[in-house]
């Protein structure tokens, strides 16, 4: 499998919004992501703050799935808003490469970037045993709120959280010396 993984930027916005499409369960439905005012909180001006992290996988040149998070508060109205300092995650494959291991390659590199700056990040997922497997294999648990409904249908969502582990960021050159080139 030739996949990539590439950090999102603010230029790269239209990837947010149609891989928000998946991540909602919106293409499960006959609309569009327009349709729902409340995920503009989701993907509107990704990526020109700080407060946006992502990252998005290329399988033969194809974008095939992607995860970000963002900082929200309270007035957001998120299903998975917890509290200003953590933020909210979404992840989604593009339905013709799911199975093939690509969520579980994205979120492993993504939980170690965000563990670098952050201390929680939360996700709000269907309320299924499916779903939620999926993050417990990543350490993500239940919190005790109360099951919120899904912004697409009447379908229940739960609040999920992981703990991150705060690790200082190591680059290739860090304890470079260039007295020793030769050794």
């Amino acid at each position: 499998m030739s996949l990539e993984l590439y950090f999102l930027r603010s230029s790269e916005q239209k990837i947010v919004t149609d891989m928000l499409y998946y991540a909602q369960k919106v293409d499960e439905t006959n609309k569009q992501i327009s349709d729902f005012k409340a995920l503009e909180i989701y993907h509107t001006f990704y990526g020109l703050t700080s407060k946006d992290l992502g990252l998005y996988a290329m399988k033969n040149a194809e974008v095939c799935g992607a995860i970000w998070c963002r900082r929200l508060n309270a007035s957001h109205n998120s299903n998975a808003f917890l509290n200003e300092d953590t933020p909210v995650m979404n992840i989604a494959v593009k339905p013709k490469f799911r199975g093939e291991g690509i969520a579980t390659f994205m979120i492993k590199q993504f939980l170690q970037e965000l563990a670098t700056t952050y201390k929680h990040v939360s996700v709000s997922v269907s309320n299924n045993s499916q779903s939620i497997g999926f993050f417990k294999k990543f350490g993500f648990k239940l919190t005790d709120t109360a099951q919120r409904k899904s912004y697409i249908s009447d379908a229940k969502t739960v609040l999920m959280l992981k703990e991150l582990e705060i690790k200082e960021i190591v680059r290739p050159s860090d304890g470079y010396d260039p007295r020793r080139w030769m050794d």
